[in-house]
């Protein structure tokens, strides 16, 4: 199976930003990894397989359901890739986050295997 490439990493930024569930776990393989940018874990709090990661990203959308990743560069070097982006959404209480942040990708099979996702740490912003 060939490796992803920048086009497949922009489709999977925009099945994020569209929150479809559907399409975002058909790129990434049964045993995917999702560590999410926040928890008790040295990589932030972990998701498992295709169940884990699936109720993990609906978590963070209903967390911040207009969450989206904007100006975002997509990177692929063999096995392992990288999108860069402004991160923007508005928590329940309505503190609004814009930061800078980082995906990185490992690819197999022709699917994201691990997403490592990195954020700046910034205080809330004005809505």
């Amino acid at each position: 199976m060939s490796q992803p490439t920048v086009a497949f990493l922009q489709a999977f930024s925009n099945a994020l930003n569209n929150h479809d569930i559907d399409a975002v776990m058909e790129m990434m393989t049964d045993d995917c990894v999702f560590n999410a940018v926040a928890g008790p874990e040295l990589q932030g709090k972990s998701f498992v397989g295709q169940a884990e990661v699936r109720q993990g990203l609906e978590a963070a959308w209903k967390n911040a359901s207009d969450a989206c990743w904007v100006d975002a560069e997509h990177h692929v070097i063999g096995d392992k890739g990288f999108s860069e982006s402004t991160y923007k959404g508005t928590a329940a209480d309505g503190a609004r986050t814009e930061a800078r942040m980082i995906d990185a990708f490992t690819f197999r099979d022709g699917k994201i295997a691990v997403k490592n996702a990195f954020r700046k740490n910034r205080p809330p912003v004005n809505a």
